[in-house]
């Protein structure tokens, strides 16, 4: 499995407009943040070079200053790590403990259980 970066929340905002757009310029990046966030344009060019520097983006350079931005960790990539780590750390990597925990917690609906059931009928075959 690759190395994956460890990525701050509002970096994984930056990510999921990457993800979405496969590539995009810096200016782009800002201009759908500005869309969804407070920040001030500053803060997402700050966000964006600490993403080039933890090598989960590449920065290509186009012409003069400009430069095109590309996930170099895919969206599943990081979900599968993200997933990984949240429960070796919140449930000491035990998926049942921490399903048996969920569903305890939650008020499921009988077509929710419903749609586990298939899921995991379907994870058997």
């Amino acid at each position: 499995m690759k190395n994956i970066p460890q990525i701050s929340e509002a970096e994984l905002e930056v990510m999921k407009i990457l993800w979405e757009l496969k590539k995009a310029t810096s200016s782009e990046i800002v201009e759908k943040l500005l869309k969804t966030s407070e920040w001030k344009p500053k803060t997402i060019h700050t966000l964006i070079t600490r993403l080039v520097s933890k090598e989960a983006i590449i920065a290509e350079k186009l012409d003069g200053k400009s430069y095109i931005y590309i996930p170099k960790v895919s969206d599943e990539e990081y979900k599968n790590y993200a997933n990984k780590s949240f429960l070796q750390r919140v449930y000491n990597g035990s998926l049942n403990l921490m399903l048996s925990s969920f569903i305890k917690q939650q008020k499921l609906s009988k077509e929710d259980i419903e749609e586990l059931k298939n899921i995991l009928d379907k994870e058997i075959e």
